[in-house]
């Protein structure tokens, strides 16, 4: 990890989105109880990891590839993806309490062994991963912040892109699903602005349709039934 793009100091980093819903149901509440810990990806936090060192995904992983999913939601596709691709390691990142305690359920439910689960901020994730050392990435049905003088919230924009940039390999890819045009015209704006990623698209149907292999969130089953229409885009680390 680079010491340049690696704060030593606690930066002040505002959050925006809700941290938790209504009551936990007693099967959650277990969830969380006994295996949150067991599926932490390392020291992420600030208090436990003030220096910032960077985790041992190799020790986490074995070596295998490493893909992360940034707000992960019910954990659905997290836990489809992890049971499609046992030879991978997928890291889920997720602040809002109520989602991560579904994810454990369908973890359990699933048998999966090959996913770590962080209940936070992703940019202090970011801190602690590695430089290169992300395969894929995932961004599904993000908070679409619509006000326009909240579009500075969304993750497309430079605070959240600089630093996935960075832990992402070269080759890595980015997905990007969302039912909100305006999330897809910043999104394009932003990633055509810069350097580092291209975007693969060479028709209609490759934003159009999903991908191979691909599994409908609630969130786009919600999205679907309101008659909005999913945009899938896929972007590279170059």
């Amino acid at each position: 990890m680079s010491d340049k793009n690696t704060p030593k100091t606690r930066p002040y980093r505002n959050f925006y989105g809700r941290l938790k819903g209504k009551a936990l149901r007693d099967s959650q509440k277990v969830y969380l109880d006994e295996d949150l810990a067991r599926l932490s990806p390392g020291a992420v936090g600030w208090d436990e990891n003030p220096d910032r060192l960077p985790l041992d995904l190799k020790a986490l992983f074995g070596g295998r590839p490493v893909w992360l999913e940034v707000g992960f939601g019910g954990g659905e596709h997290m836990v489809h993806q992890a049971a499609q691709n046992p030879d991978v390691g997928i890291i889920g990142c997720e602040p809002y309490i109520n989602g991560v305690a579904m994810l454990l359920g369908k973890i359990r439910e699933a048998g999966v062994d090959n996913v770590a689960v962080h209940p936070g901020d992703v940019r202090d994730l970011f801190d602690v991963l590695p430089d290169g050392s992300i395969d894929r990435a995932f961004l599904l049905y993000p908070d679409p912040w619509p006000k326009a003088r909240h579009h500075r919230r969304r993750f497309v924009t430079p605070e959240h892109l600089d630093p996935l940039a960075r832990v992402l390999k070269k080759g890595a890819i980015f997905r990007v699903a969302t039912d909100i045009p305006d999330y897809v015209r910043q999104t394009m704006e932003q990633m055509m602005a810069r350097d580092d990623f291209e975007w693969l698209a060479e028709g209609p149907d490759d934003w159009r349709k999903p991908w191979g292999d691909w599994i409908s969130t609630r969130y786009e089953k919600k999205a679907l039934r309101e008659g909005r229409v999913p945009h899938y885009m896929t972007f590279r680390r170059v």
